[in-house]
């Protein structure tokens, strides 16, 4: 907390759409990504930053994919990420599915690497 004395409640929007201002705020061009099913991914097409609309519980990028950061915040049945629809071992930082950290999932030569953002 940056400051204990003067808290500021965040209660007219959500948790992901907050996190999508201060990306773009930051200065980062960013588009949403949606789930086919509930917490359920797949990117078919595309790079570049994107924001997942609800906490991740699976992503699959497809065979086309060969680039992306993806912003998350895991669910809580978070299962992980796959590669045309194969699982992968992810490197970097320990996902804790929490339901608001929010994490980057960075597609680079065929591999994964996660990283926690922010404090």
């Amino acid at each position: 907390m940056i400051n204990m004395n003067r808290i500021v409640p965040v209660t007219n929007t959500d948790l992901l759409t907050l996190y999508g201002l201060i990306l773009k705020l930051k200065g980062l061009t960013i588009a949403a990504v949606s789930a086919g099913d509930t917490g359920v991914f797949a990117m078919t097409s595309g790079s570049g930053n994107k924001l997942a609309d609800e906490p991740v519980k699976s992503f699959d990028f497809g065979s086309s994919v060969t680039s992306a950061v993806i912003y998350f915040v895991a669910a809580y049945d978070y299962e992980g990420f796959s590669i045309a629809g194969t699982k992968v071992t992810t490197s970097g930082a320990e996902v804790a599915p929490d339901g608001s950290t929010l994490y980057t999932a960075t597609l680079a030569s065929g591999a994964v690497t996660i990283a926690k953002v922010g404090l």
